[in-house]
């Protein structure tokens, strides 16, 4: 932007100020809003309504605009024979696109049959000093979209949606889980240990107590404290933070709903999820067919159950089951996928790490993949017929992960030597281990009752329901670097 034009806009500011215009007024009683106004029929007088002024168009003594609000669009038309000189000429001179206004009269339709608000009477409602860029170009710069997300929103009307769409399914997640009898709490942000999650974690330090904190990279040890403590059900939909790197799936700090019930099991949270998926689809978008890039995803068919090991094969038939169970195998092709398999590392890791570098972001429509090895699952119940994977699953659609649910751990001693395990990962330089909780193995020892628990990714859901490619595109203010 020309630091001319801005100079011009405030040159004008200036003289309002001399005309006796107050350029920032405290109010405007409107009668409508926009939308509303836009409803009513031709002939409806005596509105009060005001936007901003995103377009204006003259001719002699005729002049049209559009206002916008939040919800709508509407154009006015000022008549010089109308107004008084001192109003026509402070319009022309002094009023700019992007500036606001409030205006009173009667609803008309033009001679191309829109409806149009006559003007009779105009006041100024405040100046924007840069000027909004062009309508037909827009915002075309990804990244200044991304830091100046107020123009962002202010000129796309797409931008507008994505963040109501998103609002209106978080408000239905929200409707879904009290109408099941759930109770929303609040836990900590700030953690004297981070738990809950495979992480690494942000540190800060609380003066007065004179201590590290973290804030939390997940809010599931509470909530599971909170189980023992009585809530049989309970949910929070709020932010985690996670010192992790930016990419289109991933931004450091990130809005889930995490939710946990007694005397569940991991296959009941599985019904539970799709049920509640579909619900909110349909609430909000209307359909369960959902279009995402080059796919449509279907909600309402039964989301597939597979392992790790079934997972691999439908996609790449060329593994047989004997490949898959033999490590020289499995070391082989982790480092064809471009990974260097971690010393030590038993077979269902080496399954997982080539599951997510070959199939994982194949998986397009919904899919469940369960039975995930005990050893990097750390709070997650062991599978009773085979105590080497956990009664756990991710849900994947279009190849991201949505959720992560399992039956919990509810054994203090086996809690307590997961988190031994954990604690000397971390102490061999694994900086997402975990640390070991004492005071959650100690509410464990008063009794956790068989309990099933999920994280919903809020953002990563928000992309499918908008058909938005990357995370940053459905949070309002993302992180970025500093502006050079």
């Amino acid at each position: 932007m020309s630091d001319d034009l801005r100079q011009v806009r405030i040159d004008k500011l200036a003289r309002l100020a001399e005309a006796g215009i107050a350029p920032y007024p405290d109010r405007f009683e409107r009668t409508h809003t926009l939308a509303q106004a836009a409803r009513l029929p031709e002939g409806t007088e005596g509105l009060r309504l005001a936007g901003r002024m995103t377009a204006v168009r003259t001719f002699g003594k005729l002049t049209f605009a559009h206002l916008q609000d939040f919800g709508g669009r509407l154009q006015i038309a000022l008549r010089r024979s109308e107004l008084d000189e001192k109003s026509w000429g402070l319009f022309h001179d002094l009023f700019d696109r992007g500036d606001f206004v409030g205006v009173a009269g009667d609803l008309f339709r033009t001679k191309k049959g829109e409806l149009t608000l006559a003007v009779k009477e105009l006041q100024f409602l405040g100046k924007a000093l840069r000027p909004l860029p062009e309508k037909w170009h827009g915002l075309k710069d990804t990244e200044l979209k991304l830091r100046q997300r107020y123009l962002d929103l202010l000129m796309s009307e797409e931008a507008r949606r994505t963040f109501t769409v998103r609002s209106r399914m978080i408000q239905e997640m929200r409707a879904y889980m009290m109408a099941k009898g759930f109770l929303e709490v609040e836990t900590p942000m700030m953690q004297p240990i981070p738990g809950g999650a495979a992480a690494k974690p942000f540190v800060t330090h609380h003066n007065a107590l004179d201590m590290t904190l973290f804030l939390r990279v997940a809010p599931e040890l509470y909530l599971k404290r909170l189980v023992v403590g009585g809530f049989e059900k309970v949910f929070e939909i709020n932010r985690n933070f996670r010192n992790e790197g930016l990419s289109t799936r991933h931004n450091p700090e990130f809005t889930m709903m995490e939710f946990y019930e007694a005397y569940r099991d991991y296959r009941y949270l599985m019904d539970f999820t799709e049920d509640l998926l579909r619900t909110v689809a349909r609430n909000v978008l209307g359909t369960v067919q959902i279009p995402y890039g080059n796919h449509v995803v279907d909600l309402g068919q039964a989301f597939a159950r597979l392992t790790i090991v079934e997972a691999i094969r439908r996609f790449h038939p060329h593994f047989s089951a004997a490949d898959l169970a033999d490590r020289a195998v499995l070391e082989r092709e982790v480092r064809k996928a471009g990974v260097e398999p971690k010393p030590g590392s038993v077979l269902g890791e080496l399954q997982l790490v080539l599951f997510e570098e070959t199939t994982e972001q194949l998986l397009v429509q919904p899919t469940f993949i369960i039975d995930y090895p005990a050893v990097v699952s750390p709070l997650a119940r062991r599978n009773d017929a085979n105590p080497e994977v956990t009664d756990r699953f991710e849900l994947y659609i279009t190849g991201r992960e949505m959720a992560n649910g399992f039956s919990e751990l509810n054994d203090p001693e086996d809690q307590a030597g997961r988190f031994e395990e954990q604690a000397r990962a971390k102490a061999a330089g694994d900086e997402e281990a975990m640390y070991y909780d004492a005071d959650y193995v100690r509410a464990l020892e008063y009794g956790l009752p068989p309990t099933a628990g999920e994280g919903i990714g809020i953002d990563r859901l928000a992309m499918l329901f908008t058909n938005s490619p990357s995370i940053r595109d459905v949070i309002l203010f993302p992180h970025m670097r500093p502006e050079a």
